[in-house]
Formats: structure tokens, C-alpha cells, sequence
């Protein structure tokens, strides 16, 4: 097979870039460290008829875009931001979640090694370990507490062996070794998602409609504080500000002793105070009255469980 010479092969890697871009509507920028030919491999069959994966030099990656850019495309301009280190574009129409668990799901497990960067926290858990007595002066070198229990080491408690974003020591790396412990996972990490000309953290896909009312219903809480704060009235904070204003006047009319109508239940309420035993008994009158009916049934279920225990025999019988 003839080999493509260099000019060639870039410009059809621009020609690829391009229609890619032009076809898919959102990106996934992903962070390919620590990912082999033949994991690429199983990622792409995974993806395919969903998504298409182009990796590439950054510099090819800026040197097209900015191409685009000059050609009409100014929604790209963002994505120049987030062309740093090992990465590459993940293009598809698709759900956006659904790719990302389709990347998440290709992760291949992979053992610790030194002087590796570690992307999450490693524990050792306690408990036996398997391992002959002739190992104990390995474990006090990490000051990691053990006994020999039955001829073997037992790690006494849980040991935080590995610390997020913090390099891998040889001493730790052996040790999980030993242990048969393959602590890391690698795959397409998604790093930024672009989608509609907007640049963006990949936490928002994990988000469920109920986080988005949340969120939402804390923003609305923030504008009606500051409004009523401000004493700048907003269609949010008029509601409160009638409720306040209605508090202000019927407190003035109780004190005054004007009658209104809107204050003449609050009056009978202040002349009579019984009335508020009276609501109160009313509205636990019908859980009373179902726990009334529950107890008789109950009462005969006891004894229907005492006789068949008893069976008409005494302890000496």
C-alpha cells in the first residue's frame, strides 16, 4: 500500500474536520491519556451509527477551525479555548447523555503505576491480605498497621493509599500490585461539551429536570429577596409585598378597632380563642377516629394469636 505523502494527508484530515462539523451538531471534547489502539477501537465500533471520533494534532485541529471561522463560522471560536493537551472531538446528533455513557461504559481497568498521575482516591480496605509473614517490613515501610492472624498479614484499618491529582510513589504502586488491586480506569474522558455555539462543563448532562426546577426556584428566590430588599418591586416580589401591605392594615384595624371585612374572622378568632381548639380537634378528629377503629381490630388480632399459641395445654401438661 502507497503511502499518502504529508500535504495530502492533512488535507483530507481539514476535509474530514470540516465536514464533521458541518454534518453534527454538538461536540464532545474528550481526554484521551492512557487510551490504546485497541481500546480506540472498541470505542469507535461502539460509537458507530451515534457518533464520529476524530483525533489529530492541535495545532491541525486550530489551523482548521480558524479556517471555518474566516469561511462564516464564527460559533466555533469557542471551541479554540478548549484545545489543550491530549484531546479530541467526539461529533454526533445524538443524545448527548446517551454518548457520553456509551464513553463511560468503554473504560478499560488498568493497574497503578508509578510516577502516574492518579485521577481518583485509593483505598486500601482492611482485612487479610493473603500475603506470608516475610512481607510485614513492606508494610511498615508505608506505615500501614498489620498482625499476622493464621500465618498471614491483615491489614488493621482502611488505608488512603493514593491521593486525587497526586503522583503515584513506587512503594505505592507495588503494593497495589501485590494486592491485585487495579484501582484505575481509562477511557474518552469528556472534558467540555459545545453544543449550539455555547461551550460548557459535561456535569450539566447529569442534571435531571428536577435539579433544573431547583435551581430554578432558588434563582427566583434570590430575585424576589433582592427586589424586596431594594424595595423595587418585580412581579415576583408584588405578591409579598400585598401579603405585607394586607398584615400592615389589619394589624392597624385590630388596634383602631375598625371593622373590615377581611379581618372579621381574625376579630372572632381574638374574641373567642376557643375557636382554635374547636379547628384544631376538628381536623384530628378523623385520625382519631381511624386509629379508634384500628385498635379493636388489633386488640382481637392479639388474641387470636394467644389462643392458637396456648392450643389448650398448660406448661406441665
Amino acid at each position: 500500500m502507497v503511502r499518502e505523502d504529508k500535504s495530502t494527508w492533512k488535507a483530507k484530515y481539514f476535509e474530514k474536520l470540516e465536514r464533521c462539523c458541518n454534518e453534527f451538531k454538538s461536540i464532545l471534547i474528550v481526554s484521551a491519556d492512557n487510551v490504546g489502539s485497541k481500546q480506540f477501537q472498541q470505542i469507535r465500533f461502539s460509537l458507530r451509527g451515534k457518533a464520529e471520533v476524530v483525533m489529530g494534532k492541535n495545532t491541525m485541529m486550530r489551523k482548521c477551525i480558524r479556517a471555518m471561522i474566516q469561511n462564516g463560522r464564527a460559533d466555533l471560536e469557542k471551541l479554540l479555548t478548549v484545545i489543550a493537551g491530549n484531546i479530541g472531538f467526539v461529533f454526533t446528533n445524538e443524545d448527548l447523555s446517551t454518548v457520553r455513557k456509551i464513553l463511560e461504559e468503554n473504560k478499560k481497568e488498568a493497574p497503578a503505576k508509578a510516577g502516574a498521575i492518579s485521577p481518583v482516591d485509593v483505598f486500601v480496605p482492611k482485612g487479610n491480605t493473603g500475603m506470608g509473614p516475610e512481607k510485614t517490613s513492606f508494610f511498615q515501610a508505608l506505615a500501614i498497621a498489620t498482625k499476622i492472624t493464621k500465618g498471614t498479614i491483615e491489614i488493621l484499618n482502611d488505608i488512603h493509599l493514593c491521593k486525587l491529582n497526586e503522583k503515584v510513589g513506587a512503594s505505592e504502586a507495588a503494593l497495589l500490585g501485590m494486592l491485585k488491586i487495579r484501582p484505575f480506569h481509562y477511557g474518552l474522558q469528556t472534558t467540555h461539551v459545545f453544543d449550539d455555539g455555547c461551550v460548557f462543563d459535561p456535569a450539566v448532562l447529569e442534571m435531571s429536570q428536577d435539579d433544573i426546577i431547583a435551581k430554578f426556584m432558588k434563582g427566583i428566590a434570590n430575585v424576589t429577596a433582592l427586589s424586596l430588599g431594594m424595595g423595587y418591586p418585580t412581579i415576583l416580589s408584588v405578591p409579598h409585598s400585598i401579603s405585607r401591605g394586607f398584615r400592615n392594615v389589619a394589624g392597624v384595624c385590630l388596634e383602631a378597632d375598625i371593622d373590615i371585612p377581611q379581618i372579621a374572622q381574625i376579630k372572632e378568632f381574638l374574641a373567642d380563642p376557643t375557636k382554635f381548639a374547636v379547628a384544631s380537634s376538628s381536623e384530628s378528629a378523623p385520625a382519631a377516629a381511624k386509629e379508634e377503629a384500628a385498635a379493636p381490630a388489633a386488640a382481637q388480632e392479639s388474641e387470636e394469636e394467644e389462643s392458637d399459641d396456648d392450643m389448650g395445654f398448660g406448661l406441665f401438661d
